[in-house]
């Protein structure tokens, strides 16, 4: 194969499959990082509380029926069978609060978050309690008590009821057969349970929780006024909040949603499992999938600059940096007529590559920023000193490494952008693309080709021609 064309793109071909191989292993390295991250942040939620859900209050009370029916022989009998009734609140108004606390394990940050919420719940004259099957005949029924179901009851700090303005014992659990993670009350006393009267009812409650945060429209109307000292919330669920501001210092959002607007009302009767903002979880084994879950709505406390998912993001370019950095190279051979050995190419290809892992490395102590400028500016640094003596001198050293910085420069950009980031990158290939051809428009790829092939046999030629023979 003597046309230097073809071996030198296939010399190109074989290092950049070994570099395509070198920056598998580090995005496996920042796979397992971020492996690492999720398993922290279990460890916290192991230890304190999960994503946090609330909804209620509900007055629930358990009866039994008779239900009659035939036996493998075909006699008739008759048992006893329990079922809920409730009743839902004609108005619920939470007034939260959150305080986020976050949580350290090794090198990572779990944001957990304290709320304090005063909840308050009305329930109107002639709000009977709903659930008997029609045709059951009920046999017996237990006193009504209020639930106050939660996602992960680990994080109750301290909680009070007042039914009202009475104070009323509460209880760990609910008592109910699918949303048993809470707590209830005592038995409301015989006055206030009668459904002629109109209840108010009052839950001060301080919950720990990580990360999430959502409720669930029970109420006829629903209000729900939040305030964090958060300055990056996700808001999520079925329901964007109605007004929120959001400053350096947190942010401030308030809901309004009537049952109309809502499903949950009947969803909780019919017993639908509680998800996670309207996503269903897997962990949980009440959950299914994401179109039979309670609707929900509330918040996630994100972290906006994630070093691990821009790490990630980041190393996903890495085989287009190698390949834009090499058409540089390559550019110098062709406009320079320069020799530049396949090892030369592949030492600069790792340095790039060694770029990913400085920054994933480098994240975990100091800031994403910090952690990309600091390994760009040594790449750059290393990649032009490298390069103006693979290119023969300074003035083709500084170019090179002033290209480099641009390509680092575009990267970052490109990892701030989200919506944006397609458009931008596709005009960049584009730009790079048009460069080199109105570089390369005169180049003879032919002579270029067969100039270099046809070199060693003119030498030898000449060698063997000498003046002696001439005379």
């Amino acid at each position: 194969m003597k046309n230097r064309l073809v071996q030198k793109a296939l010399s190109l071909a074989i290092t950049i499959a070994l570099l395509m191989v070198a920056l598998m292993m580090i995005s496996d390295v920042v796979r397992d990082r971020i492996y690492n991250r999720d398993r922290a942040m279990q460890s916290v939620v192991n230890s304190t509380a999960g994503a946090q859900t609330l909804f209620g209050p509900v007055l629930a009370q358990r009866c039994s029926r008779e239900v009659s029916g035939k036996d493998s022989e075909g006699r008739v009998e008759t048992r006893l069978v329990s079922f809920q009734r409730y009743a839902l609140p004609d108005e619920i108004t939470h007034q939260a609060r959150t305080d986020m606390q976050p949580r350290a394990r090794g090198l990572y940050q779990v944001n957990t978050f304290l709320l304090a919420d005063k909840l308050v719940a009305r329930f109107a004259p002639g709000n009977q309690l709903q659930g008997k099957p029609e045709g059951a005949s009920v046999r017996h029924c237990d006193a009504p008590r209020l639930i106050l179901p939660l996602s992960d009851p680990r994080g109750i700090r301290s909680a009070a009821l007042l039914v009202d303005g009475k104070p009323l014992p509460l209880e760990p659990g609910t008592g109910h057969a699918v949303y048993s993670r809470g707590l209830q009350s005592k038995p409301l006393p015989t006055a206030m349970a009668d459904s002629s009267a109109a209840m108010e009812v009052v839950v001060q409650l301080q919950l720990m929780g990580t990360e999430r945060l959502a409720f669930v429209p029970l109420g006829g109307t629903n209000q729900v006024s939040m305030q964090a000292d958060w300055p990056h919330p996700s808001f999520g669920g079925n329901f964007l909040p109605l007004s929120r501001e959001v400053s350096d210092q947190g942010f401030g959002a308030s809901w309004s949603i009537p049952a109309l607007a809502s499903s949950a009302r009947q969803a909780f009767v019919q017993e639908r499992p509680l998800c996670s903002l309207g996503i269903a979880d897997t962990s949980d084994p009440y959950a299914s999938n994401e179109s039979q879950c309670l609707e929900q709505f509330g918040t996630s406390f994100i972290d906006p600059v994630n070093p691990y998912s821009l790490s990630d993001r980041a190393t996903k370019y890495g085989v287009l940096f190698v390949v834009l950095t090499f058409v540089a190279v390559a550019m110098f051979e062709v406009l320079k007529k320069l020799r530049v050995h396949p090892v030369q190419y592949l030492l600069v290809g790792s340095a790039l590559c060694i770029f990913f892992l400085l920054l994933i490395s480098l994240s975990e102590h100091v800031g994403f920023s910090q952690a990309y400028a600091i390994g760009a500016s040594a790449c750059v640094l290393l990649l032009g000193y490298y390069a103006s003596h693979i290119l023969g001198s300074l003035r083709r050293g500084l170019p090179f490494a002033a290209l480099i910085a641009v390509m680092y420069g575009l990267l970052f950009v490109l990892l701030q952008l989200e919506q944006t980031a397609l458009a931008v990158g596709s005009l960049a290939l584009f730009a790079v693309l048009a460069i080199v051809m109105v570089a390369t428009r005169k180049v003879d790829w032919y002579a270029f080709g067969k100039s270099d092939s046809t070199e060693p046999a003119k030498a030898a030629k000449a060698a063997a021609y000498s003046p002696q023979e001439a005379a």
